[in-house]
């Protein structure tokens, strides 16, 4: 985390006139942003515009409560918003959701009277899914009418499923007993009328906090996408997956109706080495140690976890209905550290024409703000390429595909391991000259070939790391055409520092307050970093990455840093360009180019009829067309890949962890992606003398 030092003071003594908690969070945000944020935007009648759009499709995103005639009373603080924001009013906030809570409970009238009787699927009538393009309704009757469609379409498409698969098992079995239009449609209207209730029993679930957060990240967001308001529960989360660790039994929970149930126990917790609670168990009650037990049935799901979590050695009770049996047992845990094991760095060897190469992913580059001496993504990164080495791997591939990023330190550091000394990435305050974050550490952990996968997703201290290896000549980049384009640096600033006097926790601010900027000088916002080699995706030709979100801060570049090159490779440009001819003539490849038109295609086109007919006839050539890119991703290299040794006492007594990692295993075997990165890694020359040129 980055510390936060824009000059904005706590100040205790100003006077607010009604100190409840949404003022207070509109006073301190307000100043936070306008004195600390990387833009400086005037809060004037565009700002206000701009809110006004945003909390008004953060609530109804699909024009499914709001009529033009809400619109009509709402828009007279179209250009208001920005004043009430300077005199901490939230009168506009105030009129939009009490409108939004009566919507919300005729929507259930709606929806379950539309319901209640079959559809006319012979008539001829289409409906258009660009929630962005369709107006709001006209008035009340339109409105019922746009349910009407909506709940139509989640029919339709579930009587298609439902044929398909009856088809499907009719060519199996001769005998197999078919039902009706009539019965499947009657069907298909009950599952959607369940999935609905299901929906606003979650929707009942939310608090005043959870709209009122929509409502000031409507606020923060106008400043950019990346400025967010996190409420005190979605900070927690945060926190949880930067760290990769949390406190408490271990055990993932999903809601089912009015029930918490176990979705999955996470390997070596409290709850898996405890024994007895199982996936499919539902929680009834939870007590604290030997106190009195809490009912939490019909509880929300946030609320409950709140009181399974707890501190390290304290002692949970759990009243579970077991799954298998259907008894009721109460089950005694004593809470721990539990660490997320899909957030850590992991690695797996591969031979390769009689060498042995390791691959390293990175999932995100994590860390622990508020224990330095924990594990975080540049320690660990450091000890795994200490483990590899012992295992005389020739090279390193390194997996950052969907890594959204992390910490800004852990990115500096881990590109540290790959240089002596030098830049890592320049970064900006606002108004000010860009400063250099260097690597000072003069070892270098690994010395020698080294590729790096991204994709599209790969973000943020993704591209740094990335991005520095491409400039410093250490690494080939290949994947996508280009990565995300995320150049901004984001703070997390707890609201409570600027008004401590209010005993409640406020949440945090997430907000941007740099750019960063390779030591090129060019920023990777918007452009990301571009791939040596790229590799067609499903990605390819879609609306994906910064440059398509709105509000996003633009490119420019600052001086270039002074940095030595290491040109490590005697063949790089023999080996990018075998690369790039493999690709052109590779099958596999072209037929997954074609996929990616296609879904484009598919992503343009947003209107669908509600004739059954021609749905149906729609859904056939659909169905045809995705057969011939059905095999567009199966694949199956020669390659087999096994944990380094080091892993292999830890599996034997961790079940759960061994098949973690033989379908990580698996899956990499199945990898083009991952066959091709070899390919270029094997082939890579190091320069026995590097040439050295300054920049």
């Amino acid at each position: 985390m980055l510390l936060f030092s824009v000059g904005f003071q706590a100040n205790n003594d100003v006077e607010i006139k009604d100190p409840n908690k949404d003022k207070i969070l509109i006073y301190v945000l307000k100043n936070i942003l306008t004195r600390g944020h990387f833009v400086v935007k005037d809060m004037n009648d565009d700002f206000s515009e701009k809110v006004y759009k945003n909390f008004i499709d953060g609530l109804d995103p699909s024009k499914r409560y709001f009529t033009q005639e809400d619109l009509k009373e709402f828009s007279k603080y179209k250009y208001e918003i920005d004043n009430q924001l300077l005199k901490d009013d939230v009168s506009f906030y105030n009129l939009v959701y009490g409108r939004f809570s009566e919507k919300i409970k005729d929507a259930k009238l709606y929806y379950a009277d539309i319901l209640a009787k079959p559809f006319n699927f012979n008539k001829k009538e289409v409906i258009d899914v660009d929630y962005d393009k369709v107006p709001f309704a006209k008035n009340e009757n339109e409105l019922i009418d746009y349910w009407r469609k909506q709940l139509k379409l989640s029919t339709l498409s579930r009587i298609q499923d439902k044929l398909e698969k009856q088809n499907s098992k009719l060519k199996k079995d001769k005998k197999y007993k078919t039902k009706s239009f009539k019965e499947l449609e009657k069907e298909a209207r009950a599952e959607v009328l369940k999935n609905m209730n299901e929906l606003y029993l979650r929707i009942e679930e939310l608090e005043h906090e959870d709209w009122f957060s929509t409502f000031l990240n409507s606020v923060v967001g106008a400043f950019d996408p990346h400025t967010t308001y996190m409420a005190p529960r979605t900070k927690e989360r945060f926190d949880q997956d930067m760290s990769g660790k949390l406190e408490g039994i271990g055990a993932r929970l999903v809601k089912k109706g009015i029930y918490t149930e176990i979705f999955e126990l996470v390997s070596g917790g409290p709850a898996w080495k405890q024994g007895e609670l199982e996936a499919g168990d539902i929680i009834l009650e939870v007590a604290q140690g030997d106190k009195e037990p809490l009912d939490i049935v019909g509880m929300r799901l946030d609320d409950a976890i709140k009181f399974i979590k707890g501190k390290k050695g304290t002692e949970v009770r759990l009243t579970v209905k077991k799954k298998l049996d259907g008894s009721t047992k109460i089950i005694s845990i004593i809470r721990d550290v539990v660490e997320l094991e899909e957030t850590f760095v992991k690695s797996t060897i591969v031979e390769k024409n009689g060498k042995k190469y390791g691959l390293i992913d990175l999932p995100r580059f994590y860390i622990d703000f508020s224990d330095s001496n924990a594990r975080d993504s540049a320690k660990d990164m450091e000890k795994e390429i200490e483990r590899l080495k012992e295992e005389n791997v020739a090279g390193l591939l390194i997996d950052l595909r969907n890594n959204g990023g992390g910490s800004l330190k852990t990115a500096i550091e881990i590109a540290g391991l790959f240089i002596t000394e030098g830049p890592i990435v320049q970064v900006k305050y606002r108004g000010q000259d860009p400063i250099v974050k260097n690597d000072v550490d003069p070892k270098m952990q690994w010395d020698g070939s080294v590729v790096i996968l991204v994709n599209e997703l790969s973000a943020s201290a993704s591209e740094i790391f990335a991005a520095a290896m491409q400039d410093y000549g250490r690494a080939v980049i290949i994947g996508g055409n280009q990565t995300y384009g995320k150049g901004t640096v984001q703070s997390v600033i707890p609201i409570n520092n600027f008004y401590p006097k209010f005993e409640d926790d406020l949440g945090a601010i997430k907000m941007t307050i740099q750019k960063f900027y390779r030591v090129n000088g060019g920023s990777t916002q918007i452009e990301g970093v571009y791939s040596d080699i790229a590799m067609p995706d499903r990605y390819s030709y879609m609306k994906f990455g910064e440059r398509d979100l709105e509000g996003a801060l633009t490119w420019d570049k600052v001086p270039q840093a002074k940095y030595t090159r290491t040109n490590s490779y005697e063949n790089f440009s023999e080996v990018v360009n075998n690369s790039k001819e493999r690709i052109a003539n590779n099958p596999k490849f072209n037929l997954i180019n074609d996929y990616a038109k296609w879904l484009k295609q598919n992503q343009d086109n947003t209107s669908f009829s509600l004739n059954f007919k021609e749905f149906s006839n729609h859904s056939k050539q659909q169905e045809n067309s995705a057969k011939k890119y059905k095999s567009a991703f199966d694949y199956k290299s020669n390659l087999s890949f096994n944990s380094p040794k080091y892993e292999l006492p830890l599996l034997k007594k961790d079940s759960i962890l061994e098949q973690k990692r033989e379908d990580w295993h698996k899956n990499l075997s199945k990898d083009v992606y991952v066959a091709e990165a070899l390919n270029v890694l094997s082939e890579l020359k190091l320069k026995n003398n590097r040439q050295i040129v300054k920049n």
